[in-house]
């Protein structure tokens, strides 16, 4: 197979889904996170799944990102590395939940207790060391990349822009967390994923509709005369 711009577009479309569905899927059911439920098989299978979805979105932001590099600006691009950054510790805490704490658990309980509290919104009672500085990485380059990116994508009218909307409305409900129970802050995955799920589909059909009719998909290299979004 040929590897041409229209294939990689398309494959980060797919990946957008992908991450959605499986963003929705680790939270059905998720057990509580606490020291008894990090040694289960469940739970590392499910944060083995985390870091999957994490590189998918990755993959997808990228390719959103990309077939609208001259639309989305300057805002684009600090929305991109922002929400980039923010999957990207996603998926190290998501491995190091599913492979390092395990091993852990029967040796300091107290500081896998306090990573897992952290890491659902709440304040650890013990000291943590870099981890907390990673999570809090994590949470606000999510926060804000989310945010910054949906609003981006948003004037860019390229993509549906209800999924750009609910993704920069789902990034800020991220800052509830802290006061939210351990079952809302699974419950609050659902617009960013949704929107995920939105933003890939959307990014396929455009693809197909630009293929169809002829058009060549922009480059970063295209000036904006020639991006499709132009002819909108």
């Amino acid at each position: 197979m040929i590897v041409t711009p229209v294939v990689l577009l398309r494959s980060a479309a797919v990946a957008a889904v992908a991450a959605g569905l499986i963003f929705i899927g680790v939270q059905i059911n998720h057990p509580h996170a606490d020291v008894t439920a990090v040694a289960t098989t469940e739970w590392a299978v499910r944060n083995s799944f985390k870091a999957l979805m994490a590189a998918l979105a990755l993959a997808g932001i990228t390719g959103m990102y990309q077939h609208q590099v001259k639309r989305l600006g300057l805002l684009g691009l600090l929305g991109y590395l922002l929400f980039g950054v923010g999957y990207l510790t996603i998926m190290n805490v998501a491995l190091v939940s599913a492979y390092v704490l395990p091993s852990i658990a029967g040796t300091d309980p107290g500081y896998v207790q306090g990573v897992l509290t952290a890491g659902t919104g709440g304040k650890a009672t013990s000291d943590i060391g870099l981890m907390q500085s990673v999570l809090d990485l994590s949470g606000i380059t999510y926060l804000a990349g989310g945010l910054i990116f949906g609003i981006a994508l948003y004037r860019a009218r390229v993509l549906a822009r209800w999924a750009a909307a609910l993704l920069a409305v789902a990034s800020v409900f991220t800052v509830t967390l802290s006061v939210l129970p351990d079952a809302f802050y699974r419950f609050l995955a659902f617009p960013n994923a949704i929107a995920m799920i939105g933003l890939g589909y959307s990014l396929w059909l455009t693809t197909r509709t630009e293929t169809k009719a002829g058009t060549r998909l922009p480059t970063v290299g295209d000036t904006p005369s020639l991006t499709a979004g132009n002819a909108q």
